[in-house]
């Protein structure tokens, strides 16, 4: 009778410490299957849309089922006394967090050497030099190749290197001749056309200013029209002035 009224005494006295430690285990089992089952049901549709591989993605805002996974990976792994595991989750919640405001990890950096001649094997590629530290710049053998698909080849080749959200690709066509076709193709291998990363300098590396280059356009129209589209456009503005009212009548 001793012994049983001990034995539930025993138990008793674990239920307190054990009850929140099965609570939390319980919990990080559920939110990493959940976890696991988004992360298929989203790779299912990704496969069903684009089969061709495309380089990773910055900027998109922090996913909570995803981040909620990885911090309860961590309270897990800190109750197991498992530092290596805790300090890996971290890393992981820390890297999300970073891409979602566009930073570029400076540890990461893409060898530039390596990463030249990466690029240099991607076919219609002619020559790849570094402008900066943060653009390389290449020189393509058509004006077909000077495409944002020939940017992605570069960009997926150039992942295993290091952190290419810190590279802005910039393609020129060795086969142009005239400024619309010598006109500077520009992304960040992870943003958007025009996006930068955080604490990135703007470089515009085109040859001809965009202001120029439209301006151009502009002219070439106004000398392909005929002396009567000319004749009726100055009757039109003549018309306009006549019945506008001046601004201090």
């Amino acid at each position: 009778m001793h012994n049983q009224q001990n034995e539930t005494a025993r138990h008793f006295v674990l239920l307190p410490s054990t009850a929140p430690r099965d609570f939390i285990m319980s919990t990080v089992r559920s939110l990493m299957g959940l976890a696991i089952l988004v992360g298929m049901l989203s790779g299912c549709a990704k496969g069903e849309s684009d089969q061709a591989p495309r380089p990773d993605r910055a900027g998109a805002p922090l996913d909570p089922i995803k981040t909620a996974a990885h911090v309860a990976a961590v309270h897990a792994a800190a109750i197991a006394g498992d530092q290596d595991a805790v300090r890996a989750q971290m890393e992981v919640v820390n890297d999300d967090f970073r891409r979602s405001i566009k930073l570029a990890d400076p540890s990461r950096a893409v060898d530039r050497e390596g990463a030249r001649q990466a690029a240099r094997q991607i076919e219609g590629v002619r020559s790849v030099a570094w402008i900066d530290r943060e653009n390389l710049f290449a020189i393509v053998d058509s004006n077909q190749a000077r495409t944002y698909d020939t940017i992605d080849r570069i960009c997926l080749a150039l992942e295993p290197l290091g952190d290419t959200l810190g590279v802005v690709v910039n393609l020129q066509s060795g086969a142009a001749s005239n400024g619309d076709e010598l006109e500077i193709l520009s992304r960040n291998c992870q943003l958007q056309p025009g996006d930068r990363a955080l604490l990135s300098r703007n470089r515009n590396v085109d040859v001809i200013d965009p202001s120029v280059r439209a301006q151009h356009r502009a002219n070439q129209v106004l000398s392909q029209q005929s002396e009567e589209d000319l004749a009726r456009q100055k009757e039109s503005m003549r018309a306009l002035e006549a019945n506008t009212p001046a601004l201090y009548d």
